[in-house]
């Protein structure tokens, strides 16, 4: 299963997302950011990779949607609601990620 998590510039809460997730077997992550500055740009080739994308805010499912239409096609995008209030690898977002992530990559 391939997850890619997007937020804003891919140096908190994405970029937390990848490393937790990284770790579990059976799953391929990577993050991005919706913004020019971003650490990783979100770009076509990411969303056509991905399986799942999780983003943290609506409006980076926008951001994403007008600047990828075609590529997002058929593509599972989850908003996850974390706002961006979290220091990188904070135990309270690794805590909160864990929980609104796992029920989406139960193996089934």
């Amino acid at each position: 299963m391939r997850l890619l998590f997007v937020c804003t510039q891919n140096r908190l809460r994405s970029h937390t997302a990848e490393q937790v997730f990284s770790q579990r077997p059976g799953i391929e992550c990577t993050s991005a950011g919706v913004h020019s500055s971003a650490d990783v740009p979100l770009d076509g080739e990411l969303i056509e990779w991905a399986d799942i994308i999780f983003v943290m805010e609506r409006v980076h499912k926008t951001k994403m949607a007008s600047r990828f239409k075609s590529q997002l096609n058929g593509k599972r995008v989850v908003c996850l609601g974390i706002p961006d209030d979290y220091a990188y690898m904070e135990p309270a977002l690794v805590q909160l990620l864990e929980t609104k992530v796992t029920p989406y990559i139960q193996v089934r």
